[in-house]
């Protein structure tokens, strides 16, 4: 694979990631936030069993597996043009979306997993839940946009 078609292909996998994740900061969670709690906990239960699909978890764990290669090819060829916004691209990513979501987002979605939408503990936990999980997803949103945009410019400044 073209170092050009890697890096096109870790913009666009960064900038859909990014959209999706925008998308749940902006609109999503506060929707469901303001649902009654049982039918906000249920909805995003829902969510996160749906979003386990293959086009959803290809693009995420795929741009994923294109950082993994980019970082290895932007340091074997640290000298052209291009390759530390490829580096940092992938770093972005990697780390604060992809590393965010496993470490932050995902233990709280599997904590709400275990929850009874209409059980005490459940609307007890879904203030603290939307707060917290929609944290980590700013984190994620501005990584994955970031990473977007040091690919593009690692794009413009290569060809």
């Amino acid at each position: 694979m073209s170092t050009v078609l890697l890096t096109l292909l870790l913009c666009l996998g960064a900038g859909a990631i990014g959209g999706v994740f925008f998308g749940f900061s902006s609109f999503v969670m506060r929707s469901l936030a303001d649902l009654p709690g049982e039918a906000g906990i249920a909805a995003m239960q829902r969510i996160n069993v749906v979003v386990l699909n293959p086009s959803f978890l290809g693009v995420f764990m795929g741009t994923a597996v294109l950082c993994a290669a980019a970082a290895v090819l932007a340091l074997m060829s640290w000298s052209q043009a291009g390759s530390a916004w490829l580096l940092a691209a992938s770093l972005l990513y990697a780390v604060g979306c992809f590393g965010t979501t496993m470490a932050f987002n995902v233990p709280r979605n599997e904590r709400l997993a275990r929850l009874a939408a209409a059980s005490a503990e459940a609307a007890a936990y879904w203030p603290v839940y939307v707060r917290e999980w929609t944290f980590w997803n700013h984190v994620r949103t501005v990584a994955a946009l970031a990473a977007c945009a040091c690919s593009a410019w690692a794009l413009a400044v290569s060809v």
